[in-house]
Formats: C-alpha cells, structure tokens, sequence
C-alpha cells in the first residue's frame, strides 16, 4: 500500500469536489493502492469560534453579491461534473472548522475516518447544517458509529485542540497554502481538485512501476 495523505477543510468546496474526483478514479480503477489518511487544514483559522453569517462573509471576502456569485460559478460547474450538488442557498454559516477537525481526528482512531469526511462534507454542502456547533458535531459523530454522549463530552474540553492546531501550523511552514493538497507516498505532491483522469493516470504508473519492481 501507498500512503496517500489529504489536506483538506471540510468547508473547502473544492476539497469536497476534489474527494468526489478521486472517489471516482479508485472505483474506476478497483484493486487501488492507497492508504488514505486526512489531514486538517483550516481555510479561516482566524474565524471567530460562532462562525459568521455565509451571505456576509462571502460579500466581504469577494466584493459584494456580483463578485461572490463569479467567484462561486466554476465551483458550481465542477461540482456538477463530479455528480454532487451544493445547495449553496441552504448554508447560512460559514463555521469555524477547528472542532470539525477534532472529529476527524477522533474518527480516525476509531477506523472511521474517511466516513466521518464525508458526513461533514454532506451536512455542510447538501443539509446547510451548522459543522461548527457543537450538538451538531456531536450528532454527526452518532450518524458515523462513534459514541456520541463521549464525543459531546470531548467537543466541551479541550482536547486535541492544541495537536490539531499543530499540524494545521506545520502544513503551512511546509508551504501548503490552499487545499485540497494530496500528498503520495511522502514525495510527490498534487494540488487541487484535480480530475478523475489524473489519478487513473497517477494508480495506473504506480502499478507500472509496481510490477517493474517485482519482475
């Protein structure tokens, strides 16, 4: 197997397209190679931990209504390619992501981590459900298997805060700067949310080279 590790927010459109465009090539593909680990990265670590209303932010960050609907269309377009649809009119806040993170943490010791991913990326983009909130976090951690009275009780602590503020800071000083960023086998770094072709492209030269190795 091959490390495959995932920079990703799960407030990030693109990384929610990006998880689509390479869920597609691995079943594509089928027998696929990777290991996948995600790995957080905050979009806006400076968020205030209640969030902010999404029309505001987004108008403040772009310049206004005209300017967030542009800058919004080629997300649109790419999430329809990759079969998902946003209901960009159902998400009222955009959150602080930092305890979101912690629940991805918490999954992945628990074997569920890619699924607890997913849960977060669809409660955003496709329910409008508020992933900075605490109950809400804690309510998607039951969806997921894992103990939901434990995680409400770990979301009211601070625990892991300090870790997974850590590794969001060592990504940065490593020159991660926007995400998505997939990382292969430690060495090779791909940035954005590439197609679906690229990774059959990426799987079908790992087994290339794979083979070579063992002939």
């Amino acid at each position: 197997m091959i490390k495959l590790d995932i920079l990703s927010d799960p407030i990030c459109p693109w990384c929610y397209i990006g998880k689509a465009n390479l869920e597609r090539a691995l079943e594509k593909v089928g027998d696929h190679p990777f290991e996948i680990e995600w790995h957080p990265f905050q979009l806006n670590p400076n968020m205030p931990s209640g969030g902010v209303d999404r029309r505001t932010y987004l108008e403040t960050k772009f310049g206004g209504q005209e300017g967030a609907v542009k800058a919004y269309l080629p997300v649109a377009q790419h999430a329809e390619k990759a079969g998902l649809k946003i209901n960009f009119e159902g998400i009222q806040v955009t959150p602080n992501t930092l305890d979101a993170h912690r629940l991805i943490h918490w999954a992945g010791l628990e074997g569920k981590q890619t699924a607890m991913v997913a849960a977060l990326f669809r409660a955003y983009f496709v329910d409008g459900r508020n992933i900075g909130d605490h109950e809400t976090l804690a309510d998607i951690a039951g969806e997921v298997g894992l103990d939901r009275e434990m995680i409400a009780r770990l979301l009211a602590s601070d625990a892991d805060l300090e870790t997974i503020k850590s590794r969001d800071a060592h990504s940065r000083e490593m020159g991660v700067s926007a995400v998505p960023t997939f990382v292969v086998d430690n060495r090779h770094v791909v940035s954005g949310a590439q197609p679906p072709e690229l990774w059959v492209s990426v799987i079908e030269e790992i087994q290339r080279l794979a083979k070579e190795q063992d002939a």
